[in-house]
């Protein structure tokens, strides 16, 4: 419309009305099309109840709408980027590509800033929060099939099954000669601690859980948490989990934003920082997993290292001292970071595909760029074959339960019986009509109920405490 070949170029004022109509109704039919997919797919969710992906996609539809924003800015101060004047020293600095005519150089990043940052911001985070979600729906679907199927197993028979007679009486056991012992645990001493750090690292490229290790873990995590209730579903809690951090890795925090201005930075001619940024996913991958299978040999190690022998089954005691500071949302943050990574650097390699083929100097040289392929397509797979089901069972180690031990409809109850009991505590005290607080509570009130929020990383806290 705005272009054209030959001696003249043919601007809007000139431009037939019927081309500038048909453009517009082809580009608003999309869009209107594309919203109605969105429409029809939440419906579609809600209907089948499936609210954590519902949300999800309500998540997907706020960063849609954050790549539309910025794109509109970057179209609409287009020609004002274009116009500001920088000193011609400046110019000579942190450029992707080098040339001798200065000229062509300072209008070549012009243009290139103005319209290439516009297209890379838009096209790169919306391929990145689609690869995001693809990886983690298909491995999703594969854990929840394995663990299912282990679940089965274990509820299907007595709480004690762990063991191969499980229709047996608990009975007396040497620690040593559990199955859960004798593959995690390494012995005492120096020695023993490196060797089963090496055995942890190695140990998430084969069967890094185990059939053994699920059950195992299951059962500590119901006799900490859900003691009274030996029938509880583990399987149907982790799914729950699962979901409620599905939402948060296909959003793009601030933190992931200030990743990609120091990708874009970092993009100098010489310095290669993408393909040394390339391994910043796998060494992260590699230290998660090699500190998740460290956690399942430390509870084995507690365990062999206070008893001899135990009766009945095997009873692991979670806790929050097994993680990196304490704290276990922070997996789920690193994995968000990782696959992000991933997925930027991929769609932008695409990218400058596309837009300046792949001999341009912007893509550099063929000895850095294969090996950064390499090494995403790794991560990827490790993390989907490895870390996922790490995840997804260790983390459930801490010494908290996540809030999606409830179903939707008690959290929604036990929320609003909160507000409620907090509201007509107030109300009681702007009346004068105070309880007496010499009597001895017995139990624990309504007033007294305290739920907290979850944390702006990956929260994993829902507690009951007494005010």
């Amino acid at each position: 419309m705005a272009g054209g070949g030959g001696e003249s170029t043919i601007t809007l004022e000139y431009t037939p009305t019927w081309i500038v109509t048909v453009v517009c109704t082809v580009i608003v039919f999309i869009s209107l099309l594309f919203e109605r997919v969105l429409h029809w797919l939440g419906k579609t969710l809600k209907r089948r109840n499936q609210k954590p992906l519902f949300d999800a996609l309500q998540k997907i539809k706020e960063e849609l709408m954050l790549l539309g924003f910025i794109s509109l800015l970057l179209v609409v101060f287009q020609g004002t980027i274009q116009r500001i004047c920088v000193r011609e020293s400046l110019m000579h600095h942190l450029r992707p590509c080098k040339k001798d005519d200065t000229a062509t150089a300072a209008a070549h990043f012009s243009v290139g800033f103005s319209g290439g940052a516009r297209r890379l911001l838009a096209g790169g985070g919306a391929d990145s929060t689609h690869c995001q979600r693809e990886v983690r729906r298909t491995r999703f679907l594969e854990l929840s099939f394995v663990f299912e199927k282990w679940s089965h197993s274990c509820g299907t028979q007595p709480y004690y099954c762990g063991s191969r007679n499980c229709a047996a009486p608990p009975k007396i056991t040497h620690v040593q000669k559990l199955e859960f012992v004798k593959k995690r645990y390494k012995g005492f001493g120096k020695f023993s601690f490196i060797l089963s750090w090496m055995h942890s690292f190695f140990k998430q490229f084969y069967g890094s859980v185990t059939e053994t290790d699920y059950t195992t873990m299951r059962r500590g995590f119901i006799m900490t948490h859900c003691k009274g209730n030996k029938k509880f579903n583990f399987y149907q809690y982790m799914i729950r989990v699962l979901e409620a951090d599905f939402k948060k890795v296909v959003g793009i925090s601030w933190q992931l934003w200030i990743f990609v201005m120091i990708f874009l930075l970092l993009n100098v001619e010489g310095w290669h920082a993408y393909f040394w940024i390339s391994f910043i996913p796998l060494v992260l991958l590699l230290a998660i997993g090699t500190k998740l299978e460290h956690i399942i040999t430390q509870l084995a190690q507690e365990v062999a290292e206070k008893h001899s022998a135990i009766e009945g089954d095997l009873v692991v005691t979670p806790s929050d001292h097994l993680f990196w500071f304490h704290r276990p949302q922070i997996v789920i943050f690193l994995i968000h970071f990782i696959l992000f990574q991933n997925a930027f650097e991929i769609a932008y390699f695409f990218w400058i595909l596309t837009t300046y083929s792949f001999n341009s100097c912007i893509m550099g040289q063929v000895g850095f760029i294969v090996p950064r392929l390499v090494i995403s397509v790794l991560s990827q797979l490790l993390c989907s074959y490895s870390t996922l089901p790490l995840y997804a069972i260790v983390t459930q180690m801490g010494s908290f339960f996540n809030k999606a031990i409830f179903d939707a409809n008690v959290q929604a109850g036990i929320l609003d019986w909160a507000r409620g009991a907090k509201k007509n505590k107030k109300t009681r005290i702007v009346n004068g009509e105070n309880a007496s607080r010499n009597e001895s509570a017995e139990g624990i009130l309504l007033h007294n109920i305290v739920v907290e929020n979850e944390p702006a990383v990956g929260g994993r806290k829902a507690e009951i405490t007494q005010a």
